[in-house]
């Protein structure tokens, strides 16, 4: 690897480079078993003589910094390990405007011995053999744009690929032309509020709702408008005057996990057309359905050109793989792509062709079958135990798709919610309190993505135990978080 080494003037070089080096090793820029160039080379680099640099070499290796082979050449010495760290100025003068502030600060990344939070599939269930097959025949030269550039909308093979599909599996309308490539679900929504929103545009989120969305739109300038949400989806009764954008996920609502009823999704239509309102519809895993028919999404039903539809493949195949995609109405397209080549011209063609011909394959619908029996068989085990283990203290909301399920508090039961995921957190099982996301309610999240159908009796059986312990029963008074 390439190593800096700045010499101004002529003074005392010989000292110079050995403590650049000798800094480069101590902070860890310089590994451990790293070769370093000869001497003849770095001195013609560095236009000093041979010497100069022998001299550097020699300090380094007699203080063991340096280990010197000959006929192999001069390498870090093994097994040192870095003893300070670098890092840049600490910017004590420089602060970002206030709205940054105000939000959270991303999550850690922590691995649970069983992991019951929300929002991420399984990574052995996924074709990671097939994967890899599509890569490499998606890595030829064919694929290269003429211009080093590619369409910021997406890979077109990919854009057809989604639009049938997305039409197919949920009855969405929509041409190749209609969709835009993004790199997951959460970067779609950044460019809606790059287009849509305005310092002080009136944002309606749903009450309990998805977090990272209210965040973005927040960070945009957006005032947020919190709507209840009730056994049929968001209460479109809530909406006041002035809203210019509404974010729901009405096929499988986030956290709750119920529909949007049929005539709750015809209200909300009518009410974004009176008020010259936009609705953004997160589609964020409808794709994995254990009983019903899905309902129509609110896209399909609009004729006006109000809805823009998101979806994500983060929650079918992999987050790591950052693909999403966004369905707009003809008027807010140009302005879209323009936000997406400003933001980063275009994603990772290599994935985008590979998941086209993922799709194309019919290995996208099979993968969702065998998927879908998995986590079945997770979800069952999960709706057994809170019925006949923790009956006292939790109720499930009916729910037919998805990855988690919501156990609100039982109405009979006064309970303490958060020391229950605490207790869990420390007997290693990681579960999310369902008033993480708002409402009124207190409960808890329960998702089946992460911990497998082989290890997740021993998980729930953990987690009752820490719910008992913390008191969860119709029996106890301990809490506050009353139905």
């Amino acid at each position: 690897m390439p190593f800096h080494i700045s010499l101004d003037g002529h003074t005392d070089l010989a000292a110079r480079i050995y403590r650049q080096l000798r800094d480069g090793i101590l902070d860890g820029r310089l590994r451990a078993g790293e070769r370093l160039p000869p001497t003849r080379d770095l001195a013609r680099e560095l236009d000093v003589s041979r010497n100069t640099v022998a001299v550097a070499y020699e300090r380094l290796t007699a203080e063991g910094f340096l280990d010197s082979h000959v006929g192999r050449g001069t390498f870090v010495s093994p097994g040192f390990v870095a003893r300070s760290k670098r890092a840049a100025p600490a910017g004590t003068g420089v602060r970002p405007i206030a709205r940054w502030s105000s939000l959270p600060a991303p999550p850690g990344v922590d691995r649970p011995a069983f992991d019951f939070r929300v929002g991420a599939p399984d990574p052995a269930l996924f074709p990671l053999r097939t994967w890899r097959r599509l890569v490499s025949q998606a890595l030829r030269p064919s694929l290269l744009p003429p211009s080093g550039y590619a369409d910021p909308a997406g890979l077109e093979a990919l854009r057809v690929a989604i639009a049938r599909h997305i039409g197919a599996a949920r009855s969405v309308r929509a041409g190749a032309e209609d969709v835009l490539v993004t790199q997951g679900a959460q970067q779609a929504l950044d460019l809606i509020g790059r287009v849509l929103i305005e310092p002080g545009t009136r944002v309606a989120v749903e009450d309990p709702g998805y977090p990272p969305a209210e965040r973005l739109f927040t960070a945009h300038g957006a005032r947020i408008v919190k709507v209840p949400v009730d056994a049929e989806g968001l209460d479109v009764t809530a909406l006041t005057k002035g809203i210019r954008l509404i974010y729901t996920t009405p096929s499988h609502q986030f956290p709750l996990g119920t529909p949007m009823s049929l005539a709750r999704r015809t209200a909300l239509l009518a009410w974004a057309e009176r008020n010259d309102a936009v609705i953004i519809e997160d589609d964020y895993d409808s794709e994995y359905r254990f009983s019903d028919r899905p309902l129509e999404p609110l896209q399909s039903l609009d004729h006006d050109g109000r809805v823009l539809y998101v979806g994500s493949f983060s929650k079918t195949l992999l987050p790591l793989l950052r693909l999403g995609f966004l369905v707009a109405p003809a008027s807010l397209r140009p302005a879209l792509r323009q936000a997406k080549q400003l933001m980063d011209w275009h994603g990772d063609l290599v994935t985008q062709s590979a998941l086209a011909s993922f799709i194309d394959e019919g290995l996208l619908a099979r993968h969702v079958r065998k998927a879908t029996r998995e986590y079945s068989v997770r979800r069952d085990r999960i709706l057994a135990f809170v019925r006949d283990e923790l009956r006292d203290a939790l109720e499930i909301v009916p729910s037919s798709a998805g990855l988690h399920l919501c156990a609100p508090v039982s109405p009979h039961a006064t309970v303490t919610v958060d020391n229950a995921v605490t207790e869990a957190g420390r007997a290693g099982v990681a579960v999310e309190s369902l008033s993480t996301y708002g409402g009124t309610r207190g409960g808890l999240v329960i998702g089946y993505g992460l911990v497998g159908s082989d290890r997740i009796d021993e998980g729930l059986a953990r987690l009752g135990e820490c719910v008992s312990a913390a008191g969860m029963s119709g029996k106890v008074r301990s809490g506050h978080f009353p139905s």
